[in-house]
């Protein structure tokens, strides 16, 4: 009798006990604690009582996204077709947590699969990128086929169609957003579509399908584009130049010298346009017909461009040296060609002692940048000349012989009775008297020779226009460059000179000064004038690695002025490696900076920062995500590839083109799938990053209508 009723008694007080932990998890799904209600559904869910379906569907709308998300995830094993459209809500989630749980549930669902799955396709190109791949590895999970080219397909196919809509029947704002996302599909359709438009009426929808054209690559595009650089709207002209540097044709060079040598508002950017070009015979000589008749700014990058090509050829150069009406255009290109130009040399020093005080500069500037020493001893008497030259100024200034001595009424040795005031035995006078000694001490040794010429006093050299102070402020670089003797005492002087004008000049001469000079600019690095800054570091960039570490090493210490410094280390060649770490701090710092910081590391080869840059990625909102996952590319360090795959599912196709990018420079064979399903991506950009044609029409390929 007791084995009988014992089994039952245990029976009883199993099921008062479930019910017991049921009424209790009944209770906490209404507690206002949001982690006790999430694991209350999570409990409930795990019991698996189709009673409990509208407890879940309550829970889904929980102001909380830990609950939603645990909602989410009992909604899909409950099995039940009826949660497919709240599941299909929960992927329209703000918390990206909530999103992937509910993916994953609509994975699960058996019944009424077909829904779930066309929310899936649908919400991948909707949904940012953590949301996607677990879109894809639910699918997967569906053994749906090609998970990821469907989606992909499926995202570009409703991108064609709605861009495609847009530029048919939108208003003007929409046909011109249209017209550029036509183009960056890189489609012939596309092309077909937008090449009639560059002649609209409407300057502004012809400039934007001139931008899509260009994102096009399609050389078709070329011809028509160059054309518009005739036409006479700056929005329009610009946007063709710009579409030009992106085709890369180089037959467009000679169109674009007309444009870079007119000296108006967008030739700088006709000059960069060609500066991007593949080295061609037309692309060399519009870079030297620039060199000559451009705007100074302009030549000189286009002369600087040519050095390492072998410079340009001599005889036009030396026919615009040979007239005084021409010699300008001469000198101007010299100073660009630097060195490479030094066959010229015999035709620019007589121009040193012209009287024209424009063409003795422009010839000092030229001499300079070629940097032959055999003429630094002209530049000294011209720098004499020069000093000689505004002795009229510094006569009228003070005539007479100075004082050696303070007399008794401003000695500041000599004490004074108590509450006496000593103006003007301190401050300004003090000063100005000691800097009138320095000039008597000058002038007691022009009667000889010295190595170290007099210097201009500061407070002359103030009253003195900027204009007039530029002969002299060229003859200071240039003595700093051709190492004249006696050079680094002089511009030492001039470094902490007032003017602003003759210490610039001072401090880049001293950027060739070997340690001391270098330190010195280093320091007036820090600050705050910004356009010293952009001249000073461009002159040490230049320097070699000496003056490169002197830049990176004033990294730490500076602001938003890293940007400047990383510009200019940017323009040349890759720093050192022992700049690594000060750069890896500055793509730790995060910002526009960690950007251009994470550049110099790929170029650098720095896989002592694979770390930082891994790191880097963490941040979600990074600005520099792009170059960070350029520069890992550019290291070529296979371990990295499995993080950077996770961005082939970015939602931001700059960002999937970059990791693909990276990931086949890698060659490490990770996200093989992936990167195959990316050439059928909507954006032109990404599919050539994924490895397809370049010219190949992927339209069908993406399910899109031609």
């Amino acid at each position: 009798m007791r084995i009988r009723v014992r089994p039952l008694f245990l029976a009883l007080t199993l099921l008062v006990g479930c019910n017991g932990n049921r009424d209790q998890l009944l209770a906490e799904i209404q507690d206002p604690r949001p982690e006790i209600r999430a694991a209350a559904v999570k409990k409930l869910a795990a019991q698996n009582n189709t009673d409990d379906l509208v407890l879940f569907t309550r829970a889904a709308k929980d102001l909380s996204g830990i609950v939603r998300g645990e909602a989410a995830a009992a909604l899909g094993e409950s099995q039940d077709a009826r949660v497919v459209d709240l599941l299909g809500e929960l992927l329209e989630d703000p918390d990206e947590a909530v999103q992937a749980q509910a993916a994953l549930a609509l994975a699960k669902v058996k019944n009424n699969n077909d829904k779930a799955k066309a929310y899936l396709t649908l919400q991948y190109g909707r949904r940012g990128r953590a949301t996607r791949q677990v879109i894809v590895q639910g699918l997967k999970t569906a053994n749906v086929a090609n998970p990821m080219a469907t989606v992909v397909a499926a995202e570009s196919k409703g991108l064609w169609d709605r861009n495609l809509l847009a530029l048919t029947e939108g208003a003007l704002p929409e046909r011109v957003g249209a017209a550029e996302e036509l183009g960056r599909s890189g489609r012939p359709a596309a092309v077909n579509q937008l090449l009639p438009m560059v002649r609209d009426s409407q300057v502004i929808l012809a400039a934007a399908a001139v931008r899509g054209l260009g994102d096009a690559g399609d050389s078709r595009a070329v011809a028509p584009i160059a054309l518009l650089l005739d036409e006479s709207f700056p929005e329009l002209r610009e946007s063709a130049i710009s579409a030009l540097m992106k085709l890369q044709d180089p037959t467009a060079a000679t169109r674009l010298q007309a444009v870079a040598v007119e000296k108006s508002a967008v030739s700088p950017l006709a000059t960069d346009a060609i500066l991007t070009f593949q080295r061609t015979p037309a692309t060399d000589a519009a870079l030297c017909a620039i060199a000559l008749d451009g705007a100074r700014a302009e030549a000189l990058a286009a002369g600087h461009a040519m050095r390492s090509r072998g410079g340009c050829p001599a005889e036009p150069i030396a026919e615009r040296l040979a007239r005084p009406a021409s010699a300008a255009s001469g000198l101007q290109a010299v100073a660009g060609l630097g060195p490479s130009a030094q066959a010229l040399l015999p035709k620019v020093t007589p121009w040193l002692n012209q009287p024209d005080v424009t063409l003795r500069t422009l010839a000092v500037a030229a001499v300079t940048r070629v940097g032959d020493a055999s003429v630094a001893p002209t530049l000294q008497k011209l720098y004499e000349q020069e000093i000689a030259g505004i002795s009229a100024l510094r006569a009228d200034w003070i005539p007479q012989a100075l004082p050696l001595k303070y007399s008794p009424e401003l000695d500041p040795s000599v004490p004074r009775p108590q509450g006496a005031k000593d103006d003007n035995r301190t401050g300004k006078h003090a000063q100005l008297f000691e800097r009138l000694q320095a000039l008597n001490a000058a002038r007691a040794k022009e009667a000889g020779r010295v190595v170290v010429p007099p210097r201009v006093p500061s407070e002359l050299g103030d009253d003195v226009e900027s204009a007039k102070l530029e002969p002299l402020a060229t003859l200071l670089t240039g003595l700093g460059a051709l190492k004249a003797p006696g050079s680094l005492e002089l511009l030492k002087g001039y470094a902490n000179d007032q003017n602003p004008v003759l210490r610039a000049a001072a401090l880049v001469g001293l950027t060739y000064a070997g340690p001391e000079g270098v330190e010195l600019v280093r320091a007036a690095m820090l600050e705050p004038d910004r356009e010293l800054q952009k001249t000073l570091a461009l002159a040490l960039a230049e320097q070699g690695e000496s003056g490169q570490l002197a830049l990176v090493a004033s990294l730490p210490k500076m602001g938003s002025e890293k940007l400047v410094v990383l510009g200019a280390l940017a323009r040349v060649a890759p720093p050192p490696a022992s700049a690594s770490e000060v750069l890896q701090g500055v793509v730790k710092e995060g910002g526009a900076e960690a950007a251009v910081a994470a550049m110099l590391l790929g170029r650098m080869g720095a896989k002592d920062a694979v770390p930082t840059l891994l790191k880097a990625l963490d941040d979600s909102n990074s600005v520099a995500r792009r170059d960070v996952l350029l520069a890992l590319g550019a290291i070529g360090d296979a371990k990295s590839a499995e993080v950077v795959g996770r961005d082939l599912y970015h939602d931001l196709p700059e960002i999937r083109a970059a990791a693909a990018t990276a990931l086949r420079k890698m060659n490490s064979g990770t996200e093989a799938e992936a990167l195959e399903a990316l050439k059928g991506d909507y954006f032109r950009e990404v599919r050539v990053a994924a490895g397809a044609t370049p010219t190949k029409d992927t339209g069908t390929v993406a399910g899109g209508a031609q």
